[in-house]
């Protein structure tokens, strides 16, 4: 494995991520920021956080599927989301959650999370964007 997912002793614990990846490999694969779009770039999701972050997690895993990478390769996950806070957090890891159970996978890899005022598209509400490493 090429990414080990640590809590180190010294720092803050949370339950939705791990605060250090330690990466081993010699290629690193950078996504765009993935939104809540299907193949045709629809809009999935209006007005429904936790489903748009759910398809912007499966959206990351066909991106590094295309590239011969898994979710268990990711190192670093940034989130975007509109007027981001604790309830629309919640809704966040909702939609992660049910996009984790739906791959077979635990995304606990070290995320930062940041409050927008708005993305590209009108109607998108969450974006997220990831750094894998592989061998």
């Amino acid at each position: 494995m090429t990414v080990t997912l640590v809590h180190p002793e010294r720092v803050h614990r949370v339950a939705v991520h791990h605060q250090v990846a330690d990466t081993q490999g010699s290629r690193t694969v950078y996504l765009a920021g993935q939104v809540s779009w299907d193949t045709e770039g629809n809009l999935i999701g209006r007005d429904d956080l936790a489903a748009q972050a759910e398809t912007c997690f499966l959206n990351v895993a066909a991106a590094l599927d295309a590239v011969g990478a898994t979710m268990a390769d990711l190192a670093k996950i940034t989130v975007y989301v509109v007027g981001l806070d604790e309830t629309k957090a919640e809704q966040l890891v909702a939609g992660r959650d049910r996009a984790a159970a739906t791959l077979g996978v635990e995304l606990q890899q070290p995320s930062t999370w940041i409050g927008v005022t708005a993305l590209a598209a009108p109607g998108y509400l969450v974006e997220v964007d990831a750094v894998a490493v592989l061998p």
